[in-house]
């Protein structure tokens, strides 16, 4: 297989580090339904790779139970209405097909949720209620964050939240996102954001990175740490009732962070939000080993 490649021109569009977004809280907030997905400059780089990681390994990035089509087809539908209407520029349809960027994509030649993966930037993922619970029966997940679809494919919205912090099964937590997800309505759109911190910059990590709380201090350089941020919308689609998730991956070089004007700020209010984090907390996000080098790194980068 190809060695997956960095994502190239970051420019740290989203810094939900800054305090406008808390790590381990559900931290919905409304999206405008025009700003619900955000193609760049780097589209045909994540296009290409989906392409590559399909052919690779297709039953690491796609499943779909059986009964999901009318879900997979009415989220297709949304977005070939969307994208050439928002962005004409990136987007038209042409002949039974969507030109997005450079590429051509069919729109019949392969399951729905695949050909609307295969037009953005963002993985896919639907969730429907059944048995009281809301399920994860269908999804397109060539970018995952330290997790593999097949560990997460089937499982109850519970059942995938089990390893977090704070939203194991009768939480609060827990109880909040069964009733939004019950509640949600189809005119309304939300968005959410998690941050994380690699040592590598690609965007297909399907290992974990948690670590135990006793692990040993580890040493980081700038231009070998990257700021993972993961974009989340939410809506659930009127026809089907099912939830449709978009999961945007944007992977910026922590030495990005002394280009900006606001750089001290945003160091300052990152080294808060480390320290906050409990030691269960830093083990999930596999911080234990890297919390203080990094934290001296961001005060570096502060001045």
């Amino acid at each position: 297989m190809v060695k997956p490649q960095k994502v190239p021109n970051s420019h740290m569009k989203h810094t939900p580090y800054d305090g406008s977004s808390k790590p381990f809280t559900i931290g919905l907030t409304q999206l405008e339904p025009e700003r619900w997905i955000e193609p760049d400059e780097a589209l045909d780089f994540y296009l290409g790779e989906k392409a590559r990681l399909l052919a690779a390994s297709r039953e690491t990035v796609f499943a779909a139970e059986s009964g999901t089509e009318a879900a997979q087809r009415e989220l297709l539908d949304f977005l070939t209405d969307y994208l050439p209407r928002r962005y004409p520029q990136v987007y038209r349809r042409e002949n039974g097909a969507m030109i997005a960027g450079g590429r051509r994509v069919a729109l019949d030649d392969d399951a729905p949720l695949v050909v609307a993966g295969s037009l953005i930037q963002d993985d896919l993922a639907v969730m429907e209620r059944k048995a009281e619970e809301w399920h994860l029966t269908a999804a397109y997940v060539a970018f995952p964050s330290s997790w593999s679809l097949a560990e997460k494919f089937g499982r109850s919205i519970d059942e995938i939240h089990a390893p977090v912090p704070g939203f194991e099964s009768g939480s609060r937590n827990a109880d909040l996102i069964a009733r939004m997800f019950d509640n949600l309505s189809p005119a309304r759109f939300v968005e959410r954001f998690n941050w994380a911190v690699n040592v590598d910059g690609a965007l297909h990590l399907p290992k974990s990175k948690a670590e135990g709380i006793g692990a040993e201090p580890a040493q980081l350089t700038e231009d070998g740490t990257f700021i993972r941020i993961e974009r989340q919308t939410l809506r659930k689609l009127p026809r089907t009732g099912a939830i449709a998730f978009t999961i945007r991956i944007y992977s910026d070089p922590l030495a990005a962070l002394k280009n900006r004007p606001d750089a001290a700020a945003l160091a300052h209010s990152f080294v808060g939000q480390l320290n906050e984090l409990t030691l269960p907390q830093a083990a999930y996000k596999g911080l234990v080993s890297k919390r203080e080098a990094l934290i001296s790194a961001l005060l570096s980068i502060a001045g």
